[in-house]
């Protein structure tokens, strides 16, 4: 193994499993795999986060040996990649780290975050124009509306829209609350008797003016800029 993981081993042996080094890699080939060893409540969370990109279509590979440098993660760790920028694919990586604002004092809260190439996401975004605010904001009342608007937002987001949903699982107020404060242009409510019917009611914030339409991502593009 190599110099490094050799001092590390002691502190951070898992760093060994992320080695790019031909002696390491192959010294711990045969190591167990961290995902044959989750605990019950991790395994419920790692098959949520994947259902979540599923229901997004976002491609992914799992990768038993990632490993992040820092010990305070927890759960989850990623990393996000691109096959456009030649030899330099990872664009940004992170992870879960619920446990650290109650280890600098604070409360306990949960926490997730990443770094990113800043020079490589702007390769990658090129003459791209942006809006200064959200173009919808979709409040969600029970599981079943967190799980479709989850899914209508991974949607409209393909089409180039801004859209945002709550993942807190707040009351209407609060998700009403938050829309106002994002200054989202448009906001709709969901809940078991709009997916029933398969329509909800689109408003357009700056006047309150509603206009009902169907649960259809196109649909709601297209009325969207219309309005």
């Amino acid at each position: 193994m190599c110099d490094d993981c050799n001092r590390r081993k002691a502190t951070n042996p898992l760093r060994a499993l992320d080695c790019k080094i031909p002696g390491c890699t192959e010294a711990t080939q045969g190591a167990p795999a961290m995902l044959d060893h989750l605990c019950d409540d991790c395994k419920q969370h790692f098959s949520t986060v994947q259902q979540y990109l599923k229901t997004a279509n976002v491609p992914y590979d799992l990768n038993p040996r990632m490993v992040r440098g820092l010990d305070y993660y927890t759960r989850t760790t990623f990393e996000f990649v691109t096959g456009l920028l030649g030899a330099q694919a990872a664009v940004a990586a992170g992870g879960r780290y619920d446990g650290l604002v109650a280890q600098l004092g604070g409360p306990s809260a949960p926490g997730i975050g990443f770094a990113l190439g800043a020079e490589r996401v702007a390769l990658l975004l090129g003459d791209q124009n942006f809006t200064q605010k959200p173009d919808l904001f979709i409040a969600a009342l029970g599981d079943n509306a967190r799980n479709k608007a989850f899914a209508l937002m991974a949607d409209l987001q393909k089409l180039g829209l801004w859209v945002e949903t709550d993942c807190e699982g707040k009351s209407l107020k609060g998700q009403m609350r938050r829309a106002d404060k994002l200054n989202s242009r448009f906001c709709m409510v969901l809940g078991d008797e709009e997916i029933n019917n398969n329509h909800a009611k689109l408003k357009l914030m700056a006047d309150g003016t509603e206009t009902e339409i169907l649960l259809e991502v196109k649909q709601i593009a297209e009325k969207m800029k219309a309005l």
